[in-house]
């Protein structure tokens, strides 16, 4: 698709977002702004802002990449013994940011992380690079490390000890599903008077309320 960024982001800066255009369920509105994002071949439209805090209310932030979604939530994956995932664990309460410059989009998403299962994490596992199967035992995330070479070292003697088979799931690696309570779509407009509108979730109607926040 041959689309000029500047332009598209101009356009969608003076159309605006209404009321009206939101679909009631904000994972429907979710995947049409991704695809959208897609659509326009922004550069990694997956990424995301994941900010999680420690056991001292210390917030914590770093980009990771969306690799599912549904109805159920927003699926990413790491290992279990990191400090995104160590932070978790302690509390599982997250926010994350899919920050669309280029298109003066953000979608801003708040809820809760749960481990998703063994099975969904291997299934995913299996569709990675090789490479990224062997980094995924070799590397001891967030820990201090002494040098690069002893990161590589790891690697060979992980795809020494492989060989030419089939890579396992690692027991300490696999994915989280963030379960949203909240969802906000920004869509910037001139003068700073952007369109802000923030979905709700209500558990006891099991509904989601729909309400425009000031700039």
């Amino acid at each position: 698709m041959n689309i000029n960024p500047v332009s598209v982001r101009d356009e969608l800066m003076a159309q605006g977002l209404t009321r009206a255009e939101l679909h009631s369920d904000p994972l429907q509105q979710f995947q049409k702004w991704y695809e959208f994002a897609i659509a326009t071949d922004l550069p990694e439209p997956n990424a995301m802002s994941l900010c999680t805090v420690n056991e001292c209310g210390q917030p914590s932030v770093r980009t990771v990449l969306l690799k599912l979604y549904d109805a159920r939530g927003f699926v990413f994956f790491t290992n279990y013994e990191s400090r995104k995932a160590q932070e978790i664990e302690h509390n599982p309460q997250v926010a994350m940011l899919f920050p669309w410059v280029a298109l003066a989009r953000q979608v801003q998403i708040s809820g809760r992380a749960e481990r998703i299962s063994t099975a969904e994490s291997l299934k995913y596992f299996m569709t990675r690079p090789r490479g990224s199967q062997l980094g995924a035992w070799s590397s001891p995330q967030s820990q201090v490390i002494r040098s690069r070479a002893l990161l590589e070292a790891k690697v060979a003697e992980i795809a020494h000890k492989f060989g030419a088979g089939e890579i396992p799931l690692p027991d300490f690696w696999g994915g989280y599903r963030v379960v949203p309570t909240r969802i906000e779509f920004w869509q910037g407009r001139d003068s700073r008077l952007h369109d802000r509108f923030c979905y709700q979730r209500n558990t006891e109607a099991q509904a989601w309320t729909i309400e425009r926040l000031a700039p």
